[in-house]
C-alpha cells in the first residue's frame, strides 16, 4: 500500500490548464497515484491522478549513442502526467478556475482530501480498498439499490465474488434479496468463508440467512431447501402465454385461448392437465407443437404441489435464491418472467417487503436485440424504468456487456467493471460509460482479478477498487479439469517408465500381465450383458 507523505514529490513544469499539467518527479511515483497541488490562490488544494509517467535522458539519443555515449555524463529526468480531478469545497467538487503554477511543488494527495473529493465519504458498504492505498471504499446502500447496479467482466475476473461482496453489505442492512441463480453458485452464501486476507480489509467471516428454492425436482438439486411452485389452478391464458415460448405461432396462441375459453364453461377448476387435454382435443395441424410445450411446463412440476408464497420470497435481511440448475435455458427465462411479473405486481401494491432483484448471467435473460430473445425481457426493463417507484432494485450480473439489454445497463446509477478484453464488450462499455477515454479502456482490459473499476454518480470519476475478500463462502470456483495429485502422477510416471522401456532390445522389455476389463461397463449397464 502507498504512504500517505506530507512530502513533497515534484514540481510542476511547462505548460498547464485548469484540467491538467506535468511534474518533474524527484520521488518514485507510479501510474494511478492521487497527487495534490495548490490553487492558484493558494487557499486550496488541487486533486489530480497520475495519468502516465515517462523517462528521458538526453546523454543517450540514437545519435549519441552512436559516438559512444557511454562515456557522457549522463542525467536522466522522469516527468508525470497528471489529470486534475478538481477542487474539494464545502462537499462539493469543482473544477479549479485557473491552472496550477509551473514551479510549484506536488505532494501525495492525503486521505481526507481523496475520500472528500471523489465522494467516498458519503456511503455505508464497504466493498474494498482504493488500489493502492489503505483508503475503504464505501457505497451508498439507498443509492445502489433504488437506482440499479451492474456488475460486468469476463468469465474467471471475480464478478460473482464481487456480486456477492455487496449483497452481503446489503443483507447486513436487512435488504430483502431475491437472487436468479442460473448455475447455483449463491447458496454458498449460507457458509462463513475461511479463504482471505481478513485482517488487512477488517473483515470477519459469517454465514447469511438464505433459502434455496428449486424449480424442478428436489431429488435433482441437493443444494435447494424447498421447491419452487407456481399456483396451477385455473390458470388464465395470459398466465400460460408468459410461461412458453414467445416465438409461438399466433395460431397456437389463439388455440390455447379456445381451451381454456371451453374448460371456463365446463368446470370452476382446472389445472394444466386439463388445458393439454382441451388442446388434443383440436382438429387444428399446429396444436402439437403447444401440446410439446405444455408437457414440458407439466414434467418440470412447477405447477404442481403447494404453491410458493409471493411474501416468502422477499424478506428482510434475508436472501431467497432460485437455483435453475437443471432447467433447460427456454425455461428458465419464462419461469423469471412469471416470478418477476408476480414480484413487481405484489410490489406495486405494497403486499411484499421492498427489496432487491438480482440477475445472475443476465445475458441470457435480457439479451440485446439482435443477440438472442427472452420470454422476460419485457418485465426486467420494466424493473429497470419503474422499480425505483415502487421499491424494487435491480442487480444484473453478466460476461457478456455486448450482450445484455442496453435498456437496462442504461438505468444502471452504478457500474461494477471488472477485467473484459472483447472488442464488442469494450464497445459496448464506452457507449454506456460516461467519460470513459482511451485511457480507462486500457485500464480495463488490464485489470487483474479481484480488482473492479466503480463508476457511479455518486463518485465524482471512475476508481480501482481491490474487492475485500467475502465474509460468506464462495459457491462459484471452477472445477478442474486436470488434477494434479499423486494419484494421477502415479500413472503418468508409469507411462513414462514404459515409454523409455520401449526403446530398449525385445529381450529387455518384459511382457507385463493383460488384465481383463471389469464386467458391467456403462453399455452392458444400458442393454445388459452380450448374449443374454
Amino acid at each position: 500500500m502507498m504512504s500517505i507523505s506530507k512530502a513533497e514529490i515534484g514540481t510542476i513544469v511547462g505548460e498547464t490548464n485548469p484540467l491538467a499539467f506535468k511534474f518533474l518527479i524527484n520521488k518514485e511515483v507510479g501510474r494511478g497515484t492521487y497527487v495534490k497541488a495548490r490553487t492558484d490562490g493558494g487557499k486550496d488544494w488541487i486533486l489530480a491522478q497520475v495519468e502516465d509517467v515517462k523517462r528521458s535522458n538526453s546523454a543517450y539519443s540514437v545519435s549519441q549513442l552512436s559516438d559512444g555515449a557511454r562515456n557522457y555524463d549522463s542525467r536522466e529526468m522522469m516527468i508525470a502526467e497528471a489529470r486534475v480531478i478538481g477542487v474539494g469545497k464545502s462537499g462539493k467538487l469543482q473544477l479549479p478556475t485557473s491552472p496550477a503554477r509551473p514551479g510549484d511543488p506536488v505532494f501525495i494527495a492525503d486521505e481526507k482530501l481523496i475520500k472528500a473529493t471523489l465522494g467516498l465519504a458519503r456511503g455505508d458498504m464497504y466493498i474494498g480498498m482504493l488500489r493502492g492505498y489503505d483508503i475503504p471504499v464505501e457505497l451508498d446502500a439507498n443509492t445502489l439499490v433504488q437506482k440499479h447496479c451492474s456488475v460486468l467482466a469476463k468469465t474467471g475476473s471475480g464478478k460473482s465474488y464481487t456480486a456477492a461482496v455487496i449483497l452481503e453489505e446489503l443483507l447486513e442492512r436487512r435488504v430483502s434479496l431475491l437472487i436468479i441463480d442460473p448455475h447455483g453458485e449463491y447458496a454458498s452464501m449460507k457458509e462463513a468463508n475461511h479463504v482471505g486476507d481478513f485482517s488487512r480489509f477488517r473483515v470477519k467471516p459469517k454465514g447469511y440467512d438464505v433459502t434455496v428454492y428449486t424449480p424442478g425436482e428436489m431429488a435433482m438439486n441437493p443444494r435447494a431447501n424447498r421447491p419452487f411452485r407456481f399456483n396451477g389452478l385455473n390458470l388464465s391464458a395470459r398466465e400460460v402465454a408468459k410461461m412458453i415460448a414467445h416465438e409461438s405461432s399466433s395460431g397456437q396462441l389463439g388455440l390455447l385461448y379456445e381451451a381454456i375459453s371451453a374448460l371456463r364453461s365446463e368446470t370452476d377448476v382446472y389445472g394444466l392437465e386439463d388445458i393439454i387435454e382441451q388442446v388434443v382435443r383440436s382438429n387444428s395441424k399446429s396444436k402439437w407443437n403447444l401440446v410439446g410445450q405444455l408437457e414440458s411446463l407439466l414434467d418440470l412440476g412447477l405447477f404442481s404441489g403447494t404453491e410458493t408464497p409471493i411474501d416468502e420470497l422477499l424478506r428482510p435481511g434475508k436472501a431467497a435464491v432460485i437455483d435453475m440448475t437443471g432447467i433447460l435455458p427456454e425455461l428458465q427465462s419464462m419461469i423469471v418472467s412469471r416470478l418477476l411479473t408476480d414480484i413487481f405486481e405484489a410490489r406495486k401494491r405494497r403486499l411484499i417487503s421492498p427489496g432487491m432483484v438480482v440477475i445472475e448471467e443476465a445475458h441470457n435473460y435480457i439479451p440485446e436485440r439482435g443477440t438472442g430473445n427472452a420470454a422476460s425481457t419485457n418485465i426486467v426493463r420494466t424493473i429497470a424504468a419503474e422499480g425505483r417507484k415502487f421499491g424494487l432494485g435491480l442487480m444484473v450480473i453478466s460476461q457478456r456487456p455486448a450482450r445484455v439489454d442496453k435498456n437496462v445497463i442504461s438505468q444502471c446509477n452504478t457500474q461494477i467493471i471488472m477485467r473484459v478484453t472483447n472488442p464488442n464488450d469494450l464497445k459496448a462499455l464506452s457507449k454506456g460509460l460516461e467519460g470513459m477515454t482511451g485511457e480507462l479502456e486500457e485500464e480495463i482490459k488490464r485489470l487483474p482479478p479481484g480488482v473492479a473499476m466503480l463508476v457511479s454518480n455518486e463518485i465524482e470519476r471512475p476508481i480501482t477498487v481491490n474487492v475485500r475478500p467475502r465474509k460468506s463462502r464462495h459457491g462459484g470456483v471452477s472445477t478442474q479439469i486436470v488434477i494434479k495429485d499423486e494419484a494421477v502422477a502415479a500413472p503418468k510416471r508409469a507411462t513414462r517408465r514404459n515409454e523409455r522401456a520401449s526403446t530398449l532390445p525385445p529381450a529387455v522389455v518384459e511382457p507385463r500381465p493383460i488384465r481383463k476389463k471389469k464386467a458391467g461397463g456403462l453399455l452392458e449397464k444400458v442393454f445388459g450383458p452380450r448374449g443374454a
